[in-house]
């Protein structure tokens, strides 16, 4: 039987030695906020059709009332026939393409003419066309099998022609309705969700670490745990500290999974903690292409904060003082540190022209009474050092290194407990003018006094003034939130912090350690080592 013969026979009705599969979509294009959802319509459409079992049925009786052979299944699980999803093109670019594999095989099994299982393969069965496509690119690739390869794909309710020049012009305009349609489904549904947010309301997905399955009513103990771990990243300890203790003590992610550094992180940057309704916002890379997923503040049409309908469990300040901290990348000191030793990494040689950093070497073990005795020296020639012609005892170094940052550290905490007000951010005037200045512009278009064109044309300007604000203040956040919490005490509490906490009160302490040559002096020589602090 020719290509030909077999549309010609699908037009007339007479399936007769045709091999035909079905295609079965489950799809909730319909919203079920629609008030037509939940009428029943007779006759049915695809739109009613929500089980694959029922449109399987329909699909084999129709083809076996017309003496046909249903030999296969195509069933695609809930999956949209219209939201594009982004992929990576064969050439490395990227585009927003309808993704149904399901769909797509089915195409391709047509042109072999087999099915997946070996079976000739003739033609395709689908309920209506709105099963089938409401994309008009898998529209052309659905029109290419019937004309080029001779396949015919038919519905059973009639409104699916591809046999004829006329039926494809009339499917090409069904299915640029049905998009229409869609389209308009998902503008409303996206101004529902605006609604909900303006509103405060918190919404669907799995509850949030340190509430309740109401999402609005806090869990004491994971609030308690969230509390008090705010309070320690504040005094400086490492984000793999923290993961550590939580994991030992049993405490579980709101799926029941340890947590790892993201995990953790994403607690803390979630404004919802201080009472701020939050929402997810995907961001792309144009250099890259790649795409990433943040948290951001939902703001009103005046640029304010909403506050949600939710118990919060931080203060506004304490947020802003923990997010200051932790900001969008790792800080120095505070992450994962595999490091052993003290001073590993901030000790520079002072030796003429090297400037290498310090590696420690443990002592021989026949040559010093004390096992954990170490040096710190420079590395050999080949790793960019002198080759060990700087070297300084290790325990000496360390302590004494250490109480000259506790010493820096009790000296920054008087200067502030002196201070009357806390000392502000000298840039907060300038994020207010952009802000203002955004909200002018907004409102400038909302009353028609400038143009589309000119509006988006000024805004990209202006929010990237403000991301860059937002950032600086967040760095300046990060000088100062450690700083003010508990360095009064960090005398006593030195000895009880772990090696990369320690390390880490360092290194925002000190940019480097230079320790200068011995000149034929053995043992330790604290003139011999220079502080270079950070600058406040």
């Amino acid at each position: 039987m020719g290509p030909s013969d077999r549309v010609r026979r699908a037009h007339w009705g007479d399936f007769e030695g045709l091999n035909l599969a079905g295609l079965v979509r489950l799809s909730f294009e319909l919203g079920r906020d629609d008030p037509s959802a939940n009428v029943r319509r007779l006759p049915l459409t695809g739109k009613d059709i929500k089980g694959r079992e029922e449109q399987e049925k329909d699909c084999r009786a129709y083809v076996e009332s017309r003496r046909g052979t249903y030999i296969h299944t195509y069933m695609e699980p809930d999956t949209s026939a219209w939201k594009r999803k982004r992929v990576q093109l064969p050439d490395g670019s990227y585009a927003y393409r309808v993704v149904r594999p399901i769909f797509e095989g089915a195409l391709e099994d047509l042109k072999r003419g087999t099915t997946p299982n070996g079976d000739r393969l003739d033609g395709l069965i689908v309920y209506d066309i709105d099963r089938l496509t409401r994309d008009n690119r898998h529209l052309e690739d659905a029109i290419e099998v019937v004309e080029h390869f001779g396949r015919p794909i038919m519905d059973i309710t009639g409104t699916l022609d591809l046999l004829t020049d006329n039926g494809r012009t009339v499917a090409r305009i069904v299915v640029a309705t049905n998009n229409k349609q869609s389209a308009d489904t998902a503008r409303r549904v996206r101004r529902k969700h605006r609604a909900l947010e303006l509103a405060g309301i918190p919404t669907g997905g799995r509850r949030p670490f340190g509430w309740h399955a109401d999402k609005r009513t806090l869990n004491p103990a994971e609030a308690e745990v969230i509390r008090e771990t705010a309070q320690r990243i504040l005094q400086g300890a490492p984000l793999s500290a923290i993961v550590n203790d939580w994991n030992d003590r049993g405490i579980l992610t709101p799926l029941g999974n340890k947590w790892t550094n993201q995990t953790v992180k994403t607690v803390f940057r979630n404004p919802r903690i201080c009472g701020y309704r939050s929402r997810n916002v995907r961001e792309i890379n144009p250099q890259t292409g790649t795409e990433s997923f943040r948290v951001e503040i939902v703001r009103d049409d005046a640029g304010e904060p909403v506050i949600g309908q939710f118990e919060a469990i931080l203060s506004v300040d304490e947020w802003d003082a923990v997010t200051a901290v932790i900001g969008n990348h790792a800080i120095a000191g505070r992450g994962k540190n595999t490091r052993t030793y003290l001073l590993t990494g901030t000790l520079r040689c002072g030796k003429d022209d090297c400037g290498c950093k310090l590696r420690a070497l443990k002592a021989h073990a026949s040559r010093v009474k004390d096992p954990n005795r170490f040096y710190y020296t420079c590395e050999a020639k080949n790793k960019g050092g002198c080759g060990g012609g700087v070297s300084i005892p290790g325990q000496e170094t360390d302590a004494w290194v250490t109480a000259a940052v506790i010493r820096k550290y009790e000296m920054e905490a008087q200067r502030r407990e002196a201070q009357t007000t806390p000392e502000p951010w000298p840039q907060e005037g300038e994020l207010a003018e952009v802000r203002e200045d955004l909200r002018e512009l907004s409102a400038a278009r909302k009353e028609r006094r400038i143009s589309a064109n000119r509006y988006f044309a000024m805004l990209p300007e202006l929010e990237q003034q403000e991301r860059e604000l937002l950032a600086d203040r967040e760095r300046w956040l990060a000088k100062t939130a450690t700083a003010g919490t508990s360095l009064a005490t960090i005398r006593d509490d030195w000895d009880g912090y772990p090696l990369a906490q320690k390390r880490a009160y360092i290194e925002e302490a000190l940019a480097a350690v230079i320790v200068h040559p011995s000149n034929g002096r053995r043992g330790f020589h604290p003139e011999r080592i220079e502080l270079v602090w950070r600058e406040a």
